[in-house]
């Protein structure tokens, strides 16, 4: 075959190349663009003004105020896992450490403490272990290959397993007044937990978009070779990358300890599924470099309207989650039909 006709068969359309040409000429790539894009939002107050609309007690400030109160603790995890799936990563140790650090810090505040010291220890103690699980996966995922899921998937069985252990399968009750404030407690009407929850974006969103880490983050996901190659220093983004999602993971498990008023080690059960549904969801690629944690809580507040809506409604727990699946479904196939287009 002489080299000419290789080039013609080469550069000849073919029927996926025509009906690339046809989807782009018709508009309906541009259009599955934006709907991934900007779609989060227009599907967000949708789902909002339907719900005004079937529910009298939906609009409630109350009713308000309580989603956010009941959204705050995955939607926290989720900012941690923005930047995870922002590098192309994972983490499914997230539940796991909510239930170990809960259970830390409870037994902490079982000692005989005054209430600010054995407080302020119960908060630095459960962050301490979730940066310790960060630095733990990001060890082994930049210096031994170890894929993000096979390494994120151990430790979520060691973490759960340590859990059971450390209480022998019993959870801890009867903590102090002081404890149930971090996740009772209210600021101006407005629950701790959502004000908290709110810092953490804020401080998130200034993270990835005005810091040289923050553009690091982003360009490793695109490419960490090309990145490499850059002079980014990969091995400590994604480092600092899995240490911020593990610390995260830990200040849920304190809030839900405290809003339990209890170290449960059963706590957190599934709570990597929610988190990665409200990451996908409000538009962060699952392959890494394109994504926001605006988006992120967008999505993370989509998924607890529409639990929130569904319940008031009279909507049962299992309808409930094929809803959902269906939205995490949706939320792929856009994700894929981006990744084609670009």
């Amino acid at each position: 075959m002489s080299q000419q006709t290789a080039q013609q068969i080469q550069l000849s359309p073919t029927p996926h190349d025509g009906l690339e040409m046809s989807w782009r000429r018709s508009g309906v790539r541009p259009f599955l663009q934006h709907l991934q894009e900007y779609g989060i939002f227009a599907v967000f107050l949708l789902e909002f003004v339907f719900f005004a609309l079937t529910s009298d007690h939906f609009l409630t400030p109350e009713n308000l105020l309580n989603v956010t109160l009941q959204t705050s603790i995955i939607a926290i995890i989720a900012a941690g896992m923005t930047f995870v799936i922002l590098t192309a990563g994972v983490d499914l140790s997230v539940g796991s450490l909510v239930a170990l650090t809960g259970v830390i810090a409870a037994w902490i505040l079982k000692f005989n403490l005054p209430p600010a010291v054995g407080l302020s220890l119960a908060i630095a103690g459960g962050l301490l272990v979730g940066a310790f699980s960060g630095a733990i996966a990001g060890f082994f995922i930049t210096y031994f290959r170890v894929t993000p899921f096979i390494t994120t998937l151990a430790l979520m069985t060691i973490w759960r397993g340590l859990a059971y252990i450390w209480v022998d399968g019993r959870p801890i009750w009867g903590l102090p007044p002081i404890f149930d404030a971090l996740g009772s407690g209210r600021i101006l009407a407005i629950p701790f937990p959502s004000i908290v929850m709110l810092l953490v974006y804020l401080l998130a969103w200034f993270i990835l978009q005005h810091t040289q880490f923050g553009r690091n983050v982003y360009a490793v996901g695109g490419n960490a070779e090309a990145a490499r190659l850059a002079g980014i220093a990969t091995r400590k983004t994604l480092l600092r990358v899995y240490l911020i999602c593990g610390a995260l993971a830990s200040l849920s498990g304190v809030l839900l300890a405290s809003r339990m008023s209890s170290g449960q080690p059963n706590a957190g059960l599934m709570y990597e599924l929610d988190v990665i549904a409200a990451v996908v969801v409000g538009g962060t690629s699952l392959f890494g470099g394109r994504g926001s944690v605006i988006g992120t809580f967008i999505g993370a507040m989509l998924i607890g309207v529409l639990r929130n809506g569904l319940n008031l409604t009279g909507v049962g727990s299992y309808v409930q989650q094929v809803v959902l699946g269906i939205v995490i479904l949706l939320a792929v196939l856009l994700d894929q039909l981006k990744k084609r287009e670009t």
